[in-house]
């Protein structure tokens, strides 16, 4: 069982930044597989990023490569979104989940989730 708490959303004008992070229990953090996706109102859950279980591999989506950085501390079970120039397209409740497989982009796949975190970006 893993239990996440993610952290530090808030209000941000375009361009500016800010860093997620996701505190996961247990002791088996190291063999999870860490997403983070978004969901806007009206809108679907989608894939932001993902990471390996040993952070030698990342993934992106599209609208986020070059912008976001996803990482991940093992020795503190937590695992971060640096979010660089923003947009208000940005705007969504972030979630970080996590899975025991490889990363993938549907969010059907994870076995854990956290409550969210509000992200919301001024033009």
């Amino acid at each position: 069982q893993v239990q996440l708490v993610e952290s530090g959303g808030g209000l941000v004008q375009a361009g500016g930044s800010l860093r997620l992070s996701c505190a996961a229990s247990g002791r088996t953090f190291s063999s999870y597989t860490m997403g983070w996706f978004r969901q806007a109102p009206g809108k679907e859950r989608e894939f932001v990023a993902a990471i390996s279980w040993s952070g030698g591999r990342t993934y992106y989506s599209d609208s986020v490569k070059g912008r976001f950085t996803i990482s991940r501390d093992n020795a503190k079970n937590t695992v971060y979104l640096q979010m660089n120039s923003l947009k208000p397209e940005d705007t969504a409740v972030y979630y970080c989940a996590a899975r025991r497989l490889e990363a993938r982009t549907i969010p059907d796949v994870y076995d854990y989730w956290g409550q969210g975190t509000q992200v919301t970006v001024s033009s």
